[in-house]
């Protein structure tokens, strides 16, 4: 199948596979129902309702392994998890299979504008903010990709209820740009650059390089927003064709649209006053920068200067992200389960100024832990590990901090609870991905929270 022009792609009769039965290749897999196309859904994990709930509308699909039947197909689709170095991967390659993205698929049928977000850290709370900013008459938002529904999802929605009025904004990772052709954002908005992910990707640059590829497809009429205080991602995009336009927490760069003083932050065109710093609701440095990056690309689409003031006057942050879940006998429980990498941890330690005790792990991304250790002599009292990574968290951290091993999450809380003084914060903030023993990041945050309100329960 030839999909080298998306405007005569079309995927009627065609035999899509779909590789993965979470919850994009799902919806990848009614997208194409939907069009026409002929679809068989393959996955290697257990028995899924979703393949049922498929199999009414007529999808056929398999479970606990990949059959040869996936390479009778004109294209495959593929879930993010799959990483593309895989045998599956490198077989259908080698039988000429066009081999895309959910996120790919999905903009092919779609002629609303992406503003599309990346980076190692924020990403979730930006999408958000971005969202909220752009909520007006004459932008109906949606969010989609790696936040919210999936993108496949959102578009099938539109089809049967088309919005002209629809912008998508995305929430972009690395994986889901391994495999695209004509992805384009009408604004590329990059937050940041950190080490994440390096136990699927070979190294930083090769982690990187699939970032980069957001802005592969853009041209002059397009836009991309950067990050002018990361040296590595400004170093990054030197070739892109889209107009680059910086933000940054300093004064000293040219072409910002919004600058930042000791008490405001200002609208550098029209030298007028868009809010001043103790109005903004998220605190800490970080949630400035992602202030900054989403006003910034709202600015572009057209976004009132009063619209993006009243939004970062009262946008609050997202659930997982540093979210206050209670407080029990004077001390306070912080859910940052969204923090992934060890980045994301160091940023939420300079976030809070009291004592912590610091529930640490799950699935090691190739972290480096022993970067904590600065954060560790000044904030933590104690780290509490969890999951597959507590060896490791231990042979770089066992002389730097208290370190007591838990296990669970559940163990890790009734520990924290016990050592814990009044004016402590009892912070997860796990540096690792969930899939050691949650389905999702999502999953930890709610149990941790369920498990805080047991404390409030019990005394």
């Amino acid at each position: 199948m030839d999909i080298s022009n998306r405007n005569t792609i079309n995927i009627k009769d065609r035999n899509v596979t779909i590789i993965g039965l979470a919850r994009s290749g799902v919806a990848a897999a009614k997208l194409a129902h939907e069009l026409g196309a002929n679809v068989f859904i393959s996955d290697r994990g257990e028995p899924k309702e979703e393949l049922i709930q498929l199999n009414k509308l007529g999808i056929q699909g398999e479970i606990s392994g990949h059959s040869e039947k996936v390479y009778e197909a004109d294209l495959w689709v593929i879930s993010p998890g799959v990483p593309k170095e895989s045998e599956i991967i490198l077989k259908a390659q080698s039988k000429k299979i066009p081999v895309v993205g959910e996120i790919e698929f999905a903009s092919w049928f779609t002629h609303a504008p992406l503003l599309a977000i990346t980076g190692s850290n924020g990403k979730t709370t930006t999408a958000h903010m971005l969202y909220e900013m752009c909520k007006t008459d004459d932008i109906h938002p949606i969010l989609s990709g790696n936040v919210g529904n999936a993108f496949s999802e959102v578009v099938l929605n539109d089809l049967s209820q088309p919005d002209e009025k629809r912008v998508h904004i995305l929430e972009i990772s690395s994986f889901q740009m391994e495999f695209i052709n004509h992805f384009r954002p009408y604004i590329s908005l990059f937050l940041n650059l950190t080490q994440d992910h390096l136990n699927r990707y070979k190294d930083m640059d090769d982690y990187v390089s699939a970032k980069m590829n957001m802005w592969s497809n853009q041209t002059e009429d397009d836009f991309l927003v950067f990050n002018a205080d990361d040296a590595l991602l400004t170093n990054r995009i030197g070739p892109a064709k889209a107009m680059t336009i910086p933000f940054s927490l300093g004064s000293d760069i040219d072409g910002l649209l919004f600058r930042l003083n000791a008490t405001k932050i200002f609208d550098d065109q029209e030298h007028a006053t868009l809010i001043n710093l103790d109005k903004i609701a998220l605190p800490g440095r970080h949630n400035l920068s992602n202030y900054l990056g989403s006003s910034t690309s709202a600015s572009l689409l057209g976004i009132a200067s009063s619209r993006i003031a009243q939004v970062m006057s009262t946008f609050c942050g997202v659930p997982h992200r540093l979210e206050h879940v209670g407080e029990i006998n004077s001390v306070t429980y912080i859910n940052d389960s969204k923090a992934t990498n060890v980045d994301a941890v160091k940023v939420a330690l300079d976030s809070i100024e009291n004592p912590v005790l610091l529930i640490l792990g799950g699935r090691d991304k190739g972290g480096d832990f022993r970067s904590l250790t600065p954060h560790t002599h000044n904030k933590v009292k104690e780290a509490l590990t969890i999951g597959e990574s507590e060896k490791a968290i231990a042979s770089v951290l066992e002389d730097a901090v208290r370190l007591t091993s838990c296990g669970s999450l559940k163990n890790a809380v009734e520990v924290a609870h016990s050592h814990a003084q009044p004016g402590d914060v009892v912070l997860l903030s796990p540096g690792c991905a969930s899939f050691d023993q949650f389905a999702n990041f999502e999953e930890r945050g709610d149990t941790f929270r369920e498990l805080v309100q047991g404390l409030k329960v019990h005394g």
